[in-house]
């Protein structure tokens, strides 16, 4: 059955491509497409049943509001009855013996009527968005769905989205815009973070200094974390809350679209924003703490004093009054030690009660807190730190730092969710990162989000049960506004939103990618500013049998075609089409375009040592260039932001290049990264000799690196030029910097440095 299904989906999809129909995200479970359409009229009727429940009547309510403001056609909402039921309509029925559970639903359509069927009004509201989906985006075509039958219901009962509103504050709206968003595509979790070093967004009552002094920082960090040395700021105050009225509304605007909201709450780290208000709930009660105005992890955390705990449970008991599911999350992670060692306090605490370090006092922390949560018949989630120093009885993990956390909980019987950063952090670039908008850093394109299998296959049959979902995340250092977060999670939370829905079997990404193309325009009017990455090229390169560079372009929309220059100029549909590798005989910058908006500027450096062997005369220390390429491989590094080209070398750096036979030298050249803030100092000097025989290195020219300390991250060039040489080898040494100065906020470790592309010519 499941290979039936399979090859539906690609018999479908393809018919989509020209009908525009069927384009449905996440796919359904099971699906057959027939032949017809159901036309939808201004006499059309959406049905329920007059005994039925407010909810569904609600459902049938937002779904005609959802056309309306999409098609403009308004839909009367009425109680069914055996006339009615016979024509022309929607029906929206509850039933109790479908074996879909709460989530599940069977849809019907075709030329006479559409009938929706489902066990609760969630089933009922899913089976309205699939209907959501189906409908054209033409005001003006005549608004039909096609023919099929839908037997639909998800994967996993958890299917979350985070977003961050801490570091950057979200309005109201937005946050209704986004749970619509989730809505649309049968995602049913909120994640908001609503605490955190930079900001506290919630209204406290009994603590109102938390939104009076908690909520404002005094500026914000101008550019990438370690982007200036010293770092800059933009002397702008930033601030923004949630009253409790707002967050009673978007609770109730949430549960009408079926998604239920989980607070965080962040401790015991993540807490400068508190302690910035009430400074005697941290290790150093007289200290003068501020909302923090940079990003990163700090040192100062709750200190576990019964004070701290009042303060806490105070706290959770209003956020629990506001927020009525299941989950409160207590953060958890990235909890600093050094306050709780230098805390004589906390070392006679850990005395006290037999804890043998500072990680058994954290889940001394967290268990403490559990009981608490528990106690009022709710239950934590942390994330996988929560597990350093043994887990609370009853928490549920959310795994982030990899996949290893949650497979430690699942086996330890621990409900968990799959939260990995390098596939559901959706702060990460998702396309070329020198002409991306700023990011924290990090490569997640749009097909890697999707390929993400959530369950881990080192888990038995009997522990895969624990993992109860997946989830995106979306922090905001670097998404000042709504637009900016927009941009960076759609649509490859729309990816997540599939994977954890549709049942488990193999997937095909460019199926995916067809029916997003199709579905995409279905964004446009709500608005979103979502990337249009799916339409990018990417170039890789490989030498041809007579050693010359082949560059082969792809693309993930894989229907249209590429058209190219060479010659620096901008390329069009009158431009060379791509049918093949590009062969190079020469440094050229290639430029590529497709009709559906992706583009593509990439210079490939071709030169003597290209595509050639080196050796490392000491081991790199390293895994950033595992299999001895990335220097002769003719693409540059071009930015600090993206540091997968750039060889990184934490001691001297001796390398040598065969050219395989001896050739004229003319130039040897080589560029340094300078990002001071990250340890990453360019080297004090460089040496680059050449020899005809490997041994004798008589040629060498030696030079001093100069730069500023202070500044902006820079890519620094060192060039040696050969006037009349002859040689096989060409090496380069490169003195390390030693270590960080005495006022580097890193002083005394050791420095690094990194470069690319050995040129030689």
């Amino acid at each position: 059955m499941k290979y039936l299904l399979f090859c539906l989906l690609f018999s479908f999809s393809a018919f989509a491509q020209t009908n525009n129909q069927y384009n449905l995200i996440p796919f359904p479970a099971r699906f057959v497409g027939q032949d017809g359409q159901f036309t939808l009229t201004a006499s059309t009727r959406i049905l329920v049943s007059p005994a039925t429940d407010a909810t569904v009547r609600a459902v049938a309510q937002t779904f005609a509001s959802q056309v309306k403001a999409a098609n403009g056609l308004s839909l009367a909402v009425a109680p069914t009855s055996t006339a009615l039921a016979k024509g022309a309509n929607i029906s929206l029925a509850i039933n109790k013996k479908l074996a879909l559970g709460d989530e599940g639903y069977k849809l019907t359509i075709t030329s006479g009527r559409v009938t929706a069927e489902a066990s609760t009004p969630k089933g009922l509201f899913y089976a309205a968005q699939t209907m959501r989906q189906l409908l054209p985006l033409s005001q003006s075509a005549p608004l039909t769905m096609p023919a099929c039958a839908i037997t639909d219901k998800p994967r996993y009962g958890y299917r979350g989205l985070h977003l961050d509103a801490s570091r950057h504050f979200m309005p109201v709206a937005f946050v209704k815009k986004y749970i619509d968003l989730m809505a649309m595509h049968k995602q049913n979790t909120f994640h908001w973070h609503l605490t955190d070093d930079q900001g506290w967004r919630i209204e406290i009552k009994k603590y109102p200094k938390l939104t009076q002094i908690g909520s404002k920082r005094a500026e914000t960090l101008i550019g990438q974390y370690s982007q200036n040395y010293p770092q800059q700021y933009d002397g702008k105050p930033h601030g923004g809350f949630y009253t409790q009225a707002e967050i009673r509304d978007v609770v109730r605007y949430a549960q009408s679209r079926f998604v239920t909201i989980v607070p965080e709450i962040e401790m015991p780290g993540h807490a400068l924003a508190a302690l910035a208000a009430y400074p005697e709930l941290g290790c150093e009660p007289t200290k003068a703490y501020q909302v923090a105005t940079k990003w990163g992890v700090f040192d100062d955390v709750f200190c576990p004093s019964d004070k701290t705990f009042g303060f806490l449970q105070d706290v959770l008991t209003e956020v629990m009054t506001l927020f009525p599911g299941k989950y409160i999350h207590i953060g958890g992670d990235e909890c600093p030690k050094t306050a709780w060692k230098n805390s004589a306090f906390c070392q006679e605490l850990m005395k006290k009660n037999n804890l043998k370090d500072e990680h058994e006092l954290q889940s001394y922390f967290i268990r403490r807190i559990e009981k608490f949560v528990n106690s009022k018949g709710r239950a934590i989630i942390g994330w996988d730190e929560i597990l350093e120093g043994g887990l609370a009885p009853n928490a549920t993990v959310m795994s982030w730092r990899g996949t290893a956390g949650g497979i430690a909980a699942a086996k330890q019987k621990h409900a968990v969710i799959m939260t990995p950063g390098e596939t559901c952090y959706l702060d990460h670039y998702q396309g070329n990162p020198a002409t991306e908008p700023l990011a924290i850093g990090g490569y997640l394109p749009l097909d890697q989000v999707y390929g993400y299998e959530p369950t881990p296959a080192e888990l038995s049959p009997a522990e895969q049960n624990y993992v109860l979902g997946v989830q995106g995340n979306v922090w905001t250092e670097y998404m000042p506004t709504s637009e900016d977060v927009e941009y960076m999670v759609f649509p490859r939370a729309i990816a997540l939103a599939e994977i954890a829905w549709m049942p488990k079997g193999p997937r095909n990404f460019e199926d995916f990618a067809q029916r997003l193309k199709n579905h995409l325009p279905h964004l446009n009017p709500i608005p979103v500013n979502y990337a249009k990455r799916l339409f990018d090229i990417t170039a890789t390169t490989q030498p041809n049998e007579q050693g010359q560079l082949q560059v082969k372009l792809s693309k993930l929309d894989s229907d249209s075609q590429i058209f190219y220059t060479t010659n620096g100029k901008e390329p069009n549909e009158r431009s060379n089409q791509y049918i093949g590798p590009i062969t190079l005989t020469k440094t050229t910058t290639l430029r590529a375009m497709t009709p559906t908006g992706g583009q593509l500027t990439q210079t490939f450096t071709l030169h003597k040592g290209k595509n050639k062997s080196y050796t490392f005369a000491t081991p790199t220390g390293n895994k950033s260039d595992p299999n001895s390429t990335k220097l002769t491989d003719g693409v540059r590094g071009e930015t600090p932001r993206d540091r997968r080209q750039w060889v990184n070398f934490f001691g001297d750096m001796d390398v040598t290049v065969d050219l395989g036979d001896v050739t004229s030298v003319t130039k040897v050249s080589l560029n340094f990264l300078k990002v001071i803030l990250d340890k990453s100092f360019p080297p004090t000097s460089v040496s680059i000799a050449i020899s005809r025989d490997g041994q004798d290195y008589k040629e060498a020219i030696d030079q001093p690196v100069k730069y500023e300390l202070t500044g902006p991250w820079d890519i620094l060039p060192v060039v040696a030029d050969f006037k009349t040489a002859r040689a096989r080898y060409v090496r380069i040494r490169a003195k390390n910097a030693g270590v960080c100065p005495n006022d580097h906020p890193n002083a005394g470790e050791k420095t690094y440095f990194a470069t690319d592309e050995i040129v030689v010519e």
